[in-house]
């Protein structure tokens, strides 16, 4: 007999003594290909037809040759022409059974060839409509692995190289490079194709190297640029004084306590009608990062030195940058109005530090000047001009520009400014760039003195504004074509810093973690954490430079979190949370919700102008966060005049007892402390005072020049003339030592 069943929105006929033998895996809504496949009827046109309606409830007889609608007659139900039965089959076909999940169920259920049919052509199954793809996602091609000697190698690309150039550079093959550049985005047609700079730097960086850009300048226009000059010497030198000569302006009387502190470029027409770029560097030691940048943007350094004080520590710090970035230097001795000016003994020195001056037989000009009587300026300005005129200075002026940042600060009405430096090119408003990790459009270019420019051509020192974030003092400016390519560069060199960043952090750890044979012997560190807020991204590193310097071996200065701009809300959270000191340098006080704040959240706040006074504040916070060493003094010492014996009267109260009369010298005796008996100058003995009395009462403490009596544990060995001294533990901390050019350091003991 054959019942007619309901499988989700098909239905089958299954002969009656086969069901027994499938209900189960019916139930379970598996997919089921069954001989007798009869009809399927449409899943909203099956009248009548549902899971508890059994057609063949009537048991009625079905034969191949009886028709579908003398069937279902023959079971109660009649047919006509709109029936939504439709005759799939009418063969008997050996029993098959096929079972497979209730997805491949779902896609398959509404297939209008059925399930499991076969099809006319002999030994071949029904085509099965073709589904889209799916979109796998990108996995990324294996590199080869990436050697430390890579990570530390610099590559150098240029416009227009191929991908086998830089296969042979970064030591990847082929294959892999042309995957990476699929995955940029990149058209990748031949290994020989010329490929653009900035694909060019992100393919270098997924391999995990650092990236320098050469320009060329072919077919350019080369035109003369002015000079850039650096101005470096020691502090309080006279370099700022000497620029306000130049400039007529007074700046050195509005800086902080006198001394520069920022980096600072403008542009100075002479009185020849030249124009000349200066940087003025700071002199102080913890500003030496300002100075090597100064030293590398520079065509020419004019290293400033008193005639009173001679060379000083940062006078050869300022020697060792303009060697190392090969840049010719002038020297000006300034302060020679001072009475005590010797600018021969200056010279000499010079000379003893490997510098040939030109009356010396060397190629190194030497100018005298006063900045306060303004003499010898002319003569500064023709050294300066005749160097740059034997240097033949000239510079790309289209095409993209090349530029240095020499600082960066957060302004609060206009954003990220940038204060660079052209090198090449012509900056253009409106153009896209990538600054470090930082991208944006040029919203506005300024020039020093504040106004508004469209272009800036090389050696021109501008403020540049659109930036999405604050880059770091020293990072390139690139231009790129568009918004989208500065993104992904952008992206990109964030993933190269900060694998870079883990990866230093893993080696440190590794460091650290080694077993040393002087762990055991070493305390471990107290811990002082700091959050540094600066006006401008160059003072931020020097004053984290700074302070670091004041690491101890008993006290771990520890930067959490460093920024531009003034204290806010977000800092003192953070302070609270890890329990760190706020320090402000040249930035506005809080608001006084956040000053109140902090005060009841016992949150300390230092705020600063001068450098000085900072490292001096947080030098003594660092002493007195120390624990300091425990140290065995001699508080006192006394000497042995007589000895008395106390003769035991029982075990219990002890045996024979010495006493040593005594007179103290100097300092004073304690009865908490330990003894020390000397006898000719050699250690006897050593160990705790048990009894000190004056004129048999007990006294805790014996000052000089009193007599006393004293036992000591163990020790019945005295003899007239012995001398006696008294130890006490003290803890000595360690101390804060701020050198003559501004070097602070904790000197433990």
């Amino acid at each position: 007999m054959l019942r007619i069943v309901k499988v989700n929105s098909l239905y089958i006929g299954i002969e009656e003594n086969l069901l027994s033998r499938v209900e189960n895996d019916l139930a379970m809504l598996n997919i089921l290909r069954f001989d007798l496949l009869i009809a399927s009827f449409s899943p909203g046109h099956a009248v009548g037809l549902t899971s508890r309606t059994s057609l063949g409830g009537a048991s009625a007889r079905y034969t191949p040759e009886s028709s579908i609608s003398s069937f279902l007659q023959g079971s109660g139900h009649h047919t006509t022409k709109e029936s939504p039965i439709r005759i799939v089959s009418w063969l008997f076909i050996s029993l098959r059974c096929f079972h497979a999940s209730r997805e491949l169920w779902a896609r398959r259920k509404n297939d209008d060839q059925g399930v499991g049919l076969k099809t006319q052509k002999k030994g071949k199954f029904a085509k099965r409509i073709k589904k889209p793809p799916v979109d796998a996602p990108y996995v990324p091609p294996k590199l080869k692995r990436i050697t430390k000697s890579l990570q530390d190698k610099t590559i150098d690309i240029f416009e227009g190289m191929t991908t086998v150039e830089l296969a042979k550079r970064t030591g990847q093959s082929v294959i892999t490079l042309q995957e990476l550049l699929v995955n940029l985005g990149e058209k990748v047609v031949s290994e020989f194709d010329p490929l653009k700079i900035d694909v060019a730097e992100l393919v270098v960086m997924e391999a995990g190297a650092n990236v320098r850009r050469l320009h060329s300048n072919e077919g350019s226009e080369i035109l003369p640029r002015p000079v850039v000059v650096t101005v470096m010497g020691h502090v309080d030198h006279g370099k700022t004084s000497l620029l306000d000569a130049l400039r007529q302006t007074s700046v050195a009387a509005k800086e902080a306590g006198g001394i520069t502190q920022h980096l600072g470029a403008f542009v100075v027409s002479m009185p020849s009608g030249a124009a000349i770029t200066f940087l003025d560097t700071p002199g102080h030691a913890a500003f030496s990062a300002m100075r090597a940048r100064g030293a590398a943007v520079t065509d020419l350094v004019v290293l400033v030195v008193a005639a009173d004080d001679g060379v000083m520590p940062q006078t050869l710090e300022a020697i060792s940058h303009a060697k190392s970035a090969n840049v010719p230097v002038v020297v000006a001795i300034n302060k020679c109005d001072k009475p005590s000016a010797n600018p021969e003994r200056v010279k000499l020195q010079l000379a003893s530090e490997g510098f040939l001056l030109e009356e010396m037989g060397g190629d190194i000009q030497v100018v005298e000047v006063s900045a306060i009587t303004k003499t010898g300026l002319d003569n500064l300005e023709e050294a300066i001009l005749l160097q740059a005129e034997m240097m033949e200075l000239k510079a790309r002026v289209d095409g993209h520009a090349q530029a240095y940042v020499v600082e960066a600060k957060l302004d609060k009405g206009r954003g990220p400014l940038v204060t660079a430096i052209v090198k090449a090119g012509t900056l253009v408003c409106g153009q896209h760039v990538v600054v470090g990790t930082e991208w944006g459009r040029i919203r506005a270019i300024r020039d020093m003195s504040g106004k508004l420019t469209e272009r800036a051509r090389p050696a021109m020192p501008v403020v540049i504004e659109g930036l999405k974030g604050l880059p770091m003092a020293g990072d390139d400016v690139t231009v790129v074509e568009t918004e989208e390519r500065a993104r992904m560069l952008s992206a990109g060199r964030r993933r190269k810093y900060e694998k870079d960043r883990l990866r230093q952090i893993m080696e440190q750890r590794t460091k650290t973690d080694e077993p040393s044979e002087d762990d055991s012997v070493v305390p471990e560190r107290t811990e002082m954490p700091l959050i540094v807020k600066a006006d401008v991204q160059g003072t931020v590193q020097a004053v984290t430079d700074a302070l670091r310097t004041l690491n101890s071996p008993q006290v771990f200065v520890n930067v959490v979190h460093v920024g531009v701009g003034p204290i806010s809300q977000s800092d003192l959270d953070l302070a609270q949370a890890c329990d760190a000191y706020i320090v402000g340098f040249n930035v506005k006080s809080p608001p006084s919700s956040i000053s109140q704040a902090a005060i009841k959240a016992g949150t300390k706040i230092m705020q600063h102008q001068v450098i000085y006074h900072l490292l001096d504040e947080v030098g003594n916070l660092v002493v007195d966060k120390a624990p300091g060493t425990l140290e065995t003094q001699v508080a006192g010492v006394a000497e042995v005049l007589n000895i008395f014996e106390l003769k035991g009267r029982s075990k219990s109260a002890g045996g024979d007892v010495k006493i040593a009369g005594c007179r103290v010298m100097d300092g004073h005796f304690s009865k908490s402390s330990s003894m020390r008996l000397l006898r000719s100058g050699e250690e006897v003995f050593e160990g705790p005072c048990t009894s000190l009395k004056i004129n048999k009462h007990d006294v805790e403490l014996v000052e000089k020049g009193n007599e006393c009596g004293l036992v000591i544990l163990g020790c019945n060995e005295f003899q007239i003339g012995d001398v006696i001294q008294c130890l006490e533990q003290v803890v000595r901390k360690p101390k804060l030592i701020i050198s003559d050019n501004g070097i602070a350091r904790i000197e433990c003991y």
